[in-house]
Order: C-alpha cells, then structure tokens, then sequence
C-alpha cells in the first residue's frame, strides 16, 4: 500500500491498485522485475535516475503488498507480481500508439540502452561459448562490450580481454529506434545508420541474435499505421 494511510479514500479495485503499484517509479520497477531483473543492483542500473534509498522504499512497498518476495539476494516476483505483465505490456501498447514519438535528446542514454540490450541476446544460436559484441556510437565515446557465455551475458565498461566477434556501429538515435521497433534492422543497414562488422557467421544472423524490445512490436505497429507521430 502506499505509505499515504488513508490513500484516495475510495472503495474500488482499481483505486486499490493505483495504491500499490501508481507511485513514483513502481511501474518501471515492475517493467525490469518482469523481464527478468532480480538482484538490487540490476533493478538500480535500469532506472539510473532512481535513487538507491527510493528503490529500496519501493521494493520494501512490494514485498508488504505481496508482489516481491526477497529470498537471499534476489526479489522473486509472486504470483500476484507476475499477474502484472499484461498490465504494464497494455500500458506500453497504450503508451506506443498514443504517447509516443520523437525522442528528447536527454532521453537517449548509452549506457542504459546497453543494459537493456545485453538482457536480449540469445547465446543459444551463437556458435561458441563465449561471444563478445563490442557497440560504438558515433556520437558518444565510450566503447561498450557485451559478452554472452550460455549462463547468460554481462556489459563490460572496460576491456574485458577477449577478442571480440562482432563490433556493432551506430549513432545512438538509430539504435534506439532499431531496439524499440520505430526503424526496422533492414533499413537502417540499408542506409548506412547501422552496421555489423565482423564475423559473417554471427553478423547474418543478428535478426536472430537480438531480440528487440519487449515493446518493439506495439511501436513497430503504431508506426507503421502513423499514430505514434501524433
């Protein structure tokens, strides 16, 4: 519940969800427990405008309204937790087709649409046990390297020392709008806005490689049928 005591003072079920879930941040949150974040530390790099005492406040909000279980080091979303996932894809339906549009320059963030991008990697139709993908953005500095093992993948803000496979160059724009579905893979190749260099195993294969956002598909749709330029 909210830490309001008396909260909108009115009986219905959806006021009562609005008291769990419809605080500051709760939603976002919610997104990455639901893809699949579960340590505090993973939960705090996807939401880096987010304080760690605020997400801690939150986190404990949802442990007492019965979202989250904290088991060791981890926060376990329960049953009623995962019931959310239609919940927050519907608002991100809603929010493609009638929110949505060109992006803010501060709303685009290098380091955390690699995060995002590293959780969607499939190491299954890689060929080896370790990958390594190294991301270049023509209009940021930092280099940035993902490696995907079969246990899963991490991102490397320093040389991790392995060779790397497949290096990814872009502008920080295109892949935004590669990775949330605005720009199809094949166009932005096409145009020169985004290219895959290195292996030709791994490189003709990276519609397969990286799954785009969970999200894609509804920007994707709203863009093609014009109501996401609204």
């Amino acid at each position: 519940m909210s830490d309001d005591p008396i909260g909108y003072g009115q009986y219905c079920p959806i006021t009562r969800a609005v008291e769990v879930i419809g605080e500051r941040w709760s939603l976002l949150i919610l997104r990455d427990l639901l893809i699949g974040s579960t340590r505090f530390n993973e939960l705090a790099r996807g939401a880096p405008g987010l304080s760690r005492s605020l997400l801690s406040k939150r986190l404990r909000q949802f442990e007492r309204s019965g979202l989250v279980e904290h088991v060791d080091d981890q926060y376990l979303l329960t049953p009623a937790g995962h019931d959310l996932l239609p919940v927050v894809m519907a608002i991100g339906e809603w929010g493609a087709r009638w929110a949505f549009g060109e992006p803010e320059p501060f709303e685009l963030d290098a380091e955390l649409l690699v995060w995002w991008m590293h959780h969607r990697f499939d190491s299954t139709v890689l060929p080896d046990d370790r990958t390594v993908f190294q991301l270049r953005f023509a209009d940021d500095p930092r280099l940035f390297w993902i490696v995907v093992e079969p246990v899963g993948a991490s991102v490397c803000h320093a040389d991790p020392g392995f060779e790397v496979d497949v290096v990814i160059r872009t502008d920080l724009r295109t892949m935004y709008e590669v990775w949330l579905g605005r720009l199809p893979v094949d166009a932005a190749v096409r145009s020169a806005r985004l290219a895959f260099e290195g292996r030709r195993d791994i490189t003709r294969r990276m519609g397969e490689v990286l799954h785009l956002s969970e999200v894609a598909p509804f920007v994707a749709a709203a863009t093609a049928d014009g109501t996401a330029d609204r």
